[in-house]
């Protein structure tokens, strides 16, 4: 493939669609990057090129195989394989969140600047966590593909492409939110198995996932606004939608009200 484009006026929309469409790691990677710098330096334009298209299959390697949820093996954390089968789904997600920001970025028009901004800084800030998780992956002797996935958070994209709105508030509000509730949990196990090096990366993945669901929260609710539409109510009617009306706690509070949740919104989580 092709390199990203290195001078002004081309597409930005164009171009995250490009980045979308990399299947090699390493390229998915590198052009990430380069197309948040690009951006940052003035080097795309939002000129449409054509609208974005209904279903995009984004690109990924041939591994890992994708299965279902029930058919994913447990392992225990006690174990190296359990902890690298742990790592090895968190690289997983971190891979998809990169391709869920530039889905955002190619596909929702005409947003204001800061919007694509915003999601590009996130696919960036993936990117390097998915190399974080990769360098430390190889270190425990594995590599990405070596265990199998689902297709979950991908077919959420599916799900909520035809509408900004319902992206925001089900991908960075709702499935990426569930992250800020466990990783200290996680982060707590594998202190207590010895591996101080996974610790230290998911204290950094936390910390910018945090502003990840920010991101998410600022935008449902610009979004909320422009419609007239009240965005509590309207959160908790797509999580009725969406999510059978329940999302799994227990909740970490702390984060999740730096996320961008209100008191209000939290009580109702955990049904208070």
């Amino acid at each position: 493939m092709n390199e990203l484009v290195e001078k002004s006026q081309s597409s930005l929309f164009t171009e995250a669609r490009r980045c979308l469409d990399v299947s090699e790691l390493e390229d998915k990677i590198r052009f990430t990057q380069r197309l948040a710098a690009l951006w940052r330096e003035g080097g795309l334009t939002l000129r449409e090129e054509g609208p974005p298209q209904v279903a995009v299959t984004a690109g990924h390697p041939p591994n890992p195989q994708l299965v279902s949820v029930r058919d994913l093996p447990k392992r225990s954390f006690h174990t190296p394989i359990g902890r690298a089968a742990l790592f090895h789904s968190i690289a997983h997600i971190e891979f998809n969140a990169i391709n869920l920001a530039l889905d955002a970025v190619y596909r929702f028009r005409g947003m204001p600047e800061k919007f694509y901004s915003d999601w590009l800084q996130v696919a960036d800030e993936e990117a390097y966590h998915f190399g974080l998780i990769q360098t430390h992956l190889q270190h425990l002797g594995y590599e990405y593909g070596d265990f199998t996935a689902h297709n979950g958070l991908w077919e959420s994209a599916q799900q909520t492409a035809f509408d900004v709105m319902v992206r925001m508030a089900l991908v960075p509000r709702v499935l990426e939110a569930r992250g800020l509730d466990v990783a200290p949990g996680i982060m707590d196990r594998l202190a207590r198995a010895g591996d101080d090096k996974a610790v230290e990366i998911l204290k950094i993945i936390q910390r910018d996932e945090v502003g990840h669901v920010e991101i998410g929260s600022h935008w449902f609710h610009h979004c909320c606004a422009e419609r007239g539409l009240d965005s509590e109510a309207t959160f908790f009617s797509l999580i009725d939608q969406y999510m059978k009306g329940v999302l799994k706690g227990p909740f970490n509070i702390e984060a999740r009200i730096k996320a961008g949740f209100s008191a209000s919104e939290l009580n109702k989580l955990q049904g208070v």
